[in-house]
């Protein structure tokens, strides 16, 4: 199925139907993105997932647009087997340009499975971008084909010996997708050890806001979790009372971070996982405590 750079033809529906049939449902990151290694300096200390990396062939089963320019992808392992990572690592596709020079792009898992263990489906969701070689790829890969791929991989991923009260996720763009996969260990923490989660997200307009029904439903049964949506090109046609205007590092300061009670994770842009870094420094965050994945886009 050709990349179309439409308007959403499913999202929020065909997801909502997924799940209510039994399908595990999933998100993930920029088409043509690679994952920094930003976090790495700060985080020798944590905890590191234990799964192991595997090399293994996907098979596309669905495909569909979840904005204008982002297209939601369910894979299977070809060798039937399940797929074993933690929320917030990631995988690599696997391929080779146009000369046959190899190459790979790295795209965050988003399964909400139970927060640990193996799930059945992996799914990503694709940015285009003009003239990318994984958006063409992708964007021309038919139902039943098949791509090289390898994971987990990564280390932005909530930490068991963590004793913080608040957590500050940021995000812009496709980078929500790890916290996505994240709120079955989310609704556990906040059950088990009292924490609050603020989720800022980015957009540009409502059109282009990820999985934004599901963080809604959320924020509704879960009294510890904040969702705040901010359009930096302008209100949507019905705002909400969560809703936010303007930039996501524009916005942080309103929520008062504090060195003391919180930990912050920051994905997505780059401009924007900088400029938040240094505002929470200069709120005297400890660096171990600002957590980071930069979402760089490549041809």
């Amino acid at each position: 199925m050709p990349f179309e750079r439409s308007e959403s033809v499913a999202s929020e529906g065909r997801l909502r139907a997924a799940r209510s049939a039994g399908t595990p449902v999933y998100a993930s990151v920029h088409a043509e993105s690679e994952h920094t290694g930003a976090q790495d300096a700060e985080r020798s200390s944590f905890e590191v997932p234990r799964n192991v990396a595997e090399h293994f062939q996907l098979r596309l089963e669905d495909s569909f647009m979840l904005a204008p320019s982002v297209r939601h992808m369910a894979f299977a392992r070809a060798d039937g087997a399940p797929f074993a990572f933690a929320p917030g690592q990631f995988v690599q596709i696997h391929f080779n340009y146009d000369d046959g020079k190899p190459t790979k792009r790295s795209y965050s898992v988003g399964t909400i499975g139970t927060g640990e263990g193996a799930v059945q489906r992996l799914e990503i969701a694709v940015s285009y971008v003009e003239g990318g070689a994984a958006t063409h790829l992708l964007g021309n890969l038919a139902h039943g084909g098949q791509v090289e791929a390898s994971g987990p991989y990564g280390r932005f991923c909530l930490m068991e010996n963590d004793a913080n009260t608040r957590y500050l996720l940021v995000a812009t763009g496709t980078g929500v997708t790890p916290y996505r996969a994240m709120l079955p260990q989310i609704d556990k923490l906040i059950a088990t050890r009292g924490c609050r989660f603020v989720l800022l997200y980015g957009a540009r307009t409502e059109q282009e806001l990820l999985y934004g029904e599901e963080f809604d439903a959320f924020a509704r049964t879960h009294e510890g979790f904040a969702f705040h949506p901010c359009f930096s090109r302008g209100a949507r046609a019905a705002p909400r009372a969560h809703d936010r205007l303007g930039y996501v590092q524009k916005v942080l300061p309103e929520f008062e971070p504090h060195p003391e009670h919180d930990i912050a994770y920051l994905c997505g842009n780059p401009d924007m996982v900088d400029a938040t870094f240094n505002t929470l420094k200069e709120a005297g965050l400890p660096v171990q405590h600002i957590r980071r994945e930069k979402y760089v886009s490549s041809r």
